[in-house]
């Protein structure tokens, strides 16, 4: 399952070289929006051709990241998807495509001088306020 996502990530950060979620959703040309989400982090949607992360502006920068970080997943794996609509109407169960969305996420953060071992996960999830669950999970899948 991860060979395809590790695969897409590094592909991603070689063609644009950057491994900067913001910048990737640029030169994709996603837009990119802040928005008083409430309690939802982000979401990703696509209206017509329009591809948009929705990020909640309340949260901190480095959960932004790693949210955008998720939410290009979404949109790079999963473009015709709308999790949002999956979720809350109907009972298609969308934990494989955010299973998916969190090894994306880690997999770009993480790929560069920022991890390499030097990090450790409790380190990780303090510097982007991720659930250690998540990072220790998508680090699983990736080996």
């Amino acid at each position: 399952m991860s060979s395809h996502i590790i695969k897409e990530v590094q592909k991603l950060t070689k063609r644009f070289n950057t491994n900067c979620p913001f910048k990737l959703a640029e030169a994709l040309g996603i837009h990119i929006l802040f928005e008083d989400l409430g309690s939802t982090l982000g979401y990703y949607n696509q209206h017509f051709r329009i591809k948009i992360i929705h990020i909640n502006q309340n949260e901190s920068e480095q959960k932004q990241e790693f949210i955008c970080a998720h939410e290009l997943g979404h949109a790079i794996l999963h473009p015709q998807a709308n999790t949002p609509f999956l979720k809350r109407y109907t009972l298609y169960s969308t934990d494989k495509m955010e299973l998916e969305a969190n090894l994306f996420a880690v997999g770009l953060l993480f790929s560069n001088e920022k991890y390499d071992g030097q990090l450790s996960i409790r380190e990780a999830v303090e510097e982007y306020g991720v659930p250690e669950k998540i990072i220790s999970n998508s680090l699983d899948c990736a080996e």
